[in-house]
């Protein structure tokens, strides 16, 4: 029976940015952030440390509250002042860390797959490509043989102490790099095939490059979702998460929050994971009066898991009493905090049947939603 390693994960995100000109981190790429596809990217391991600045802290925050595994550290003056800080406060039964520039948002599972399977097998995994390029020395006016050279890239992962014990001994005295820690210490680093997607944002000239390789159509799914809910007396009205003073409430297993239904369904089915019948199903008893709020949170973290990132909801509620339009707001900031997106990549909206069907003979409230989904797995 192979051993269960616990892997951790460091991400730096406290550079100044400065050839940027803006914090890169929080750059907007298509509705997410090179911060939070490092992140989304890295949640399925045990545990991982953001070390972040005094300025970005509050937007790292912002992504991270809602997930227990995350712990944020205050970055260094440098780099591996940052990443011994980040390295000090992981779990001690940690036994691989993987060291990642945030601004490496492209980095892909099979590439994280092997730099592990080196670590297990070699003590470390360093990504790596060949130049593909001619290399030129301007000071000797000559080219370099380029078959000596390969590019590294992160993560960079060890045997947690190994490069606990690296960083404590060198820190102040390391160029950014987490393999020149471990060669100082005596340790030869095992290269593994990196990946050409697995770039570093470092100019605003670059910005175009990563919206192209993120926000690619082939990686972009559109879900749809519908729920109806019968009226009845003595039940609270809650749509989106908001209770509505009215003398009518709807009829569920749960609280009956058809709008937040069909934005389940909506999820579920662009990122084709079945429909929420399957997964919160009506005869199971632990959801009896359960919050649809906290079954979208759940929702959305399976989905996050799998590596898609959520775009937009647009939510449109068919009712003819009562009038909506006071909590609109309300709800739209109940589902932008709970889907963890920026409240105007979220639509609510409120139609009248004219007194037709079911919902204009107030026997019913319907709610139909769409979501917009891509993948991050590039």
């Amino acid at each position: 029976m192979k051993k269960r390693h616990f892997i951790s994960v460091v991400i730096l995100a406290a550079g100044s940015s400065e050839r940027f000109g803006m914090d890169k981190t929080t750059l907007e790429l298509g509705g997410a952030t090179p911060l939070s596809i490092c992140l989304h990217a890295f949640l399925k391991y045990d545990s991982v440390a953001i070390a972040c600045s005094d300025s970005n802290i509050d937007y790292v925050q912002s992504q991270t509250g809602s997930y227990s595994k995350v712990i944020l550290v205050k970055g260094g003056k440098t780099r591996a002042e940052s990443v011994l800080n980040a390295l000090k406060v992981l779990p001690k039964e940690t036994d691989i860390v993987l060291i990642h520039d945030a601004a490496r948002c492209l980095i892909d599972q099979n590439t994280i797959d092997r730099i592990i399977e080196s670590v297990i097998e070699h003590g470390s995994g360093i990504p790596a490509i060949r130049c593909r390029d001619t290399l030129w020395d301007t000071v000797n006016n000559t080219n370099v043989d380029r078959s000596r050279f390969v590019m590294t890239q992160t993560p960079q992962a060890f045997r947690y102490r190994d490069i606990l014990s690296a960083y404590q001994k060198y820190a102040d005295t390391l160029p950014t790099d987490d393999c020149t820690a471990f060669t100082l210490m005596g340790m030869t680093p095992h290269f593994v095939e990196g990946n050409i997607m697995n770039q570093k944002l470092t100019y605003r000239s670059d910005t175009e490059l990563f919206q192209r390789l993120i926000f690619s159509p082939r990686n972009l799914r559109i879900g749809h979702g519908e729920d109806t809910h019968r009226y009845a007396q003595e039940r609270d009205l809650i749509l989106c998460g908001v209770t509505i003073p009215y003398s009518m409430g709807l009829i569920g297993h749960s609280d009956a929050d058809a709008p937040i239904h069909a934005v389940i369904d909506a999820l579920l089915g662009a990122s084709a994971l079945g429909d929420i019948g399957y997964h919160f199903p009506d005869k199971d008893e632990k959801y009896r009066g359960a919050s649809s709020v906290l079954l979208l949170r759940h929702t959305v973290d399976e989905i996050l898991g799998k590596k898609w990132q959520i775009l937009n909801i647009d939510i449109t509620i068919i009712a003819q009493e009562p009038k909506l339009s006071p909590f609109i707001e309300i709800m739209r900031e109940n589902l932008s905090n709970a889907i963890n997106i920026p409240m105007e990549c979220v639509s609510v909206k409120a139609t009248t049947p004219e007194h037709t069907g079911p919902e204009g003979r107030l026997e019913a409230l319907t709610a139909r939603a769409v979501a917009l989904l891509y993948k991050l797995d590039i």
